[in-house]
Order: C-alpha cells, then sequence, then structure tokens
C-alpha cells in the first residue's frame, strides 16, 4: 500500500512510471527473498533481475540510448517502495540507478560502450577517491582497492573514482576521474561482514593494472556541475548539490515505512501475559502513533528535496547546497527514531533473527552511520547560511 504522501506525489502525474509501477513487485520479492540475501551478504539473483526488469537501470540513462531520462520523485517514490520490503534492495537498487547518470558525463564514444546493448546494464560507482590513477596513451591505467562498493557483485559496470595530478577546481580542490571499468576486469575481495544492510554486497573492488580508454572517464568537476556531454535532460544537467545524499537517504526512510508496517500487524496479533491485545494499550497505539507521524515527515523531507533536484520547486540562491543535505540528514534521524520506538516495543521476541522488525532495525541504524548523514555537519552549514557566514557549503 502507498503512503498517503507518496500517492499525492504520484497523483501530480498523468501517468506513474515505469519505475514506481515496477518496484512494489521487487519490494515483495526483495522481502521473501531476504533470508537468503542476508546469508549471502548480497541481493538474491531472483531479486536483482526484478531491479532490472522495473526499470532502475535505464531510469536515468539517456534517451538516446533507449533510457528514461527520468525524474527524481519517480525514482525516490521507486526506492522508498523497495524499502519497505527490503532496505538492502532499495539501497542497491537506488546506488545502481544513480551510478548510471554518471555515464551521461562520459564522451558519447563511452555511452555507446556502456549502453550498446541496451539501457538496462547494471552499474555500481566509488563515492570516494581510492587506488592509483596512471596516465599513459589512450587513457589511464588504474590499480588498488575500492572498498564499500554496493552492488559490486552484480554490477555490469563499476566506475571507480581517483584523484588525478593536474587540474584544479574553483574550490582549490585537485580532480577526482570516474573510470567505467567492465565487469571482466574487476576482481571483488569479500569483506562485507557487518551488522546491517548485509545484503547490499558492498564488497571490497580490486584493480591491476587496469586498462580504462579515455572515452570511458569523466571528471567529477562535470558531475557537480551538471556539465553532461550530449544530454539537456535536467536529470543530467542539474548540479550535485541539488541531488546531494538522495540516493542514500530514501532507502533509510523506505525502510522505516516498513517498520511501521510490521510492527502495526504484529501488534494486530499480540497479546500481553495476561492475554489482553497489544493493540488496546496507549502506550502500543502512541509509539505506533509516533513513529508513524515521523517516517511521515522524512517521507515529506526527501521528496522536497526530489522535487528541487528536479526543478519543480525553486529554493533561494545558495538555499539547495545546504537545505537539501539538511533535510535528508535530518529525515534520517526522523527515521532512526520511529524504529528505535518500535522495536523497543517488540520486546524479546522482537530479538530472534526471524523477527521483520529487527532486520529493519538493523539495517536502518548501519545505513544511518554514513558520514553524509551528521546532522553536526549538515546542520552547521545551513545554519551559517541562513545567518550569512562565509563558506557554509557542506564538504562533499
Amino acid at each position: 500500500m502507498l503512503s498517503d504522501s507518496t500517492a499525492t506525489i504520484l497523483a501530480e502525474r498523468p501517468s506513474v512510471a515505469t519505475v514506481v509501477a515496477g518496484a512494489p513487485r521487487v519490494a515483495q520479492i526483495a522481502a521473501r527473498c531476504s533470508d537468503e540475501t542476508e546469508a549471502a551478504r548480497c541481493l538474491a539473483p531472483e531479486v536483482v533481475e526484478a531491479v532490472r526488469e522495473a526499470g532502475f537501470a535505464r531510469h536515468f540513462v539517456p534517451a538516446a540510448f533507449g533510457g528514461t531520462e527520468g525524474r527524481f520523485v519517480d525514482m525516490t517514490s521507486a526506492v522508498a517502495l523497495v524499502g519497505e520490503g527490503c532496505a538492502s534492495a532499495a539501497w542497491a537498487a537506488s546506488l545502481s540507478a544513480y551510478a548510471a547518470r554518471y555515464g551521461a558525463f562520459l564522451p558519447v564514444e563511452g555511452q555507446e560502450v556502456l549502453w550498446g546493448d541496451g539501457p538496462d546494464a547494471l552499474m555500481a560507482g566509488a563515492l570516494m577517491p581510492a587506488g592509483k590513477a596512471e596516465p599513459v596513451s589512450g587513457g589511464w591505467r588504474l590499480s588498488g582497492e575500492w572498498k564499500y562498493i554496493s552492488g559490486v557483485r552484480f554490477a555490469d559496470w563499476v566506475f571507480a573514482c581517483s584523484a588525478v595530478p593536474g587540474t584544479v577546481g574553483p574550490d582549490g580542490r585537485g580532480e577526482v576521474r570516474f573510470f567505467a571499468v567492465p565487469r571482466a576486469d574487476i576482481t571483488v575481495k569479500d569483506t562485507w561482514f557487518t551488522l546491517g544492510m548485509r545484503g547490499t554486497g558492498s564488497d571490497t573492488m580490486v584493480l591491476d593494472d587496469v586498462f580504462v580508454p579515455e572515452h570511458l572517464t569523466l571528471s567529477r568537476f562535470d558531475i557537480n556541475a551538471g556539465r553532461a556531454t550530449a544530454s539537456e535532460a535536467r536529470c543530467h544537467t542539474v548540479p550535485v548539490n541539488a541531488v546531494n545524499a538522495l540516493p542514500l537517504a530514501v532507502p533509510v526512510v523506505g525502510a522505516a515505512r516498513g517498520t511501521v508496517r510490521a510492527s502495526a500487524e504484529q501488534n494486530l496479533r499480540r497479546v500481553d501475559r495476561r492475554g489482553a491485545p497489544l493493540r488496546e494499550k496507549p502506550s502500543v497505539q502512541t509509539d505506533l502513533a509516533r513513529s508513524a507521524g515521523e517516517v511521515d515527515a522524512a517521507e515529506l523531507l526527501v521528496q522536497r528535496a526530489a522535487r528541487v533536484a528536479d526543478g519543480i520547486e525553486e529554493t533561494e540562491e545558495g538555499e539547495a547546497a545546504v537545505r537539501g543535505p539538511r533535510d535528508l540528514a535530518l529525515a534520517v534521524e526522523l527515521s532512526v527514531s520511529a524504529v528505535e520506538r518500535l522495536f523497543r516495543g517488540t520486546g524479546t521476541t522482537g530479538h530472534f533473527e526471524s523477527d521483520p522488525v529487527q532486520r529493519f532495525w538493523r539495517d536502518v541504524n548501519t545505513a544511518a552511520s554514513h558520514v553524509i548523514f551528521s546532522f553536526e555537519t549538515t546542520g552547521t552549514a545551513y545554519g551559517a547560511w541562513a545567518l550569512g557566514v562565509e563558506s557554509a557549503e557542506p564538504r562533499r
């Protein structure tokens, strides 16, 4: 069932986007395969194919290569829906879809390589620079290790990220480039042993003197500025500070919504030690109400960020760069609070591995520990901007 706020967003469109229409099926399959996914510490093959079939891979792909050139509000709704079934599936689907955006910044020759066989190639990407990139004739040679690459085991292509010598950006920082590497050139080191988000399969990618031709590289300067190579679609020309942590925050909010639903379903059946229905207890009712309200608020925050990214909602000059990160960090804090309250209410039975609420609790808390959700950082940046203090933009 769609939440009221998600339904409102969808009602604004004459038809439901393909990725949104396919998301409930992905959520259902991911929830059913959750045990397999957790045990394998990567998405079950059936879930991966469901993600591909639902249109996540093609959503941000240029129309010239059969892609959707879709909206951020639609991806936000779709990821949140998948998160209600499985946080790991939502996280992997979201990051794969957003990684495909990078392809629009490659030279056209490189885009033809990525999507020559169609727009449904699954991508993964390194968020932080690592390894070593050495310029050579016709391209670059890459070596090193890149940690925490969500979806690296199922990706057809992975964008490695490395600092390179030479160009300095307007902020005084050196250039960082992305390099599209095919699955055949990648070695995966099995390193993802975690409390939560196990199914993301965020293992370590190893490259050993891999050659990447020049047409499969792009500068992070271009992504930051929204300078796509041959596309004028909004999803390719929006500056990165209007997107910020949206790919990472939405899976957490979706999982919090799934927690609310799972908790409500459990409390419809549970009784206390005297046999009285828990659903009749005011404390259970108010806990559910407060958590549901927090998740509703979190959804509104991420949807507003998506609307700004799509250009549907305007902001003051400089505001998007600081309000978006603030809102997304706050949305994650609200989600953690909602899930924590409901998990405490499960009692001893909620700590068994078979209980869906404890899985959501582990996943939400693990995802929320990402440094990008630090409200101390994002809140300070927003407060500095609002008060006219210089250098208010949060660092990336």
